[in-house]
């Protein structure tokens, strides 16, 4: 007999197997984004655009807070959240967490290619994919924070606050420093 209900268990360990898929691939686009984009750089210091260089060290240390932060709520999301029961602002299941990661993971990949185009090559165009790729980011930074605060069911014991913490300390960095800052900054 052919049952047509999907089974609990096996899709809760596919969402699972799912996100750690996409942060593999997406986390590794990232950190190869950066180091070839240094690499590539136009322009020393083209990175910074126009951040003054007092504040750079705001920018270097809030990076290790953000990196960190982003392991907490990753750690909690892989680990303490059962795929199985989580829902997302009352609705969506755990594989709502891809479209997040996805939202963050993505635009950070293309970001500083795409700036070092812009230093190379100044247009409207270049200008407009940095931005959304910065505020692409930003929003699935906000609605990361936002799914935590209001995941279901609670998370017991201090590591959903740690994620949350987490959540938003990566924020600080994806929505203050990075989509508000740094284009303000930025000498185009």
């Amino acid at each position: 007999m052919i049952c047509d209900d999907a089974d609990p268990i096996a899709d809760a360990f596919t969402a699972r197997k799912n996100l750690f898929r996409l942060n593999l691939v997406g986390g590794t686009a990232v950190l190869l984004s950066y180091v070839l984009g240094a690499l590539d750089a136009p322009a020393t210091g083209s990175v910074w655009g126009g951040i003054p260089a007092n504040i750079q060290p705001v920018y270097t240390a809030n990076m290790f807070v953000a990196a960190t932060g982003y392991f907490l709520f990753s750690h909690y999301v892989y680990r303490r959240m059962d795929p199985a029961s989580t829902r997302l602002f009352g609705r969506f299941s755990y594989g709502g967490f891809l479209w997040i990661y996805g939202a963050i993971l993505f635009p950070s990949a293309m970001w500083l290619p795409l700036t070092n185009a812009m230093v190379e090559n100044p247009g409207p165009v270049l200008w407009a994919l940095v931005c959304l790729c910065l505020y692409a980011a930003a929003l699935g930074s906000i609605l990361l924070v936002f799914a935590l605060i209001g995941a279901s069911p609670k998370g017991s014991g201090s590591g959903r606050a740690w994620a949350i913490a987490g959540a938003l300390a990566f924020s600080s960095q994806t929505v203050v420093l990075d989509a508000l800052i740094w284009p303000a900054y930025f000498p185009y």
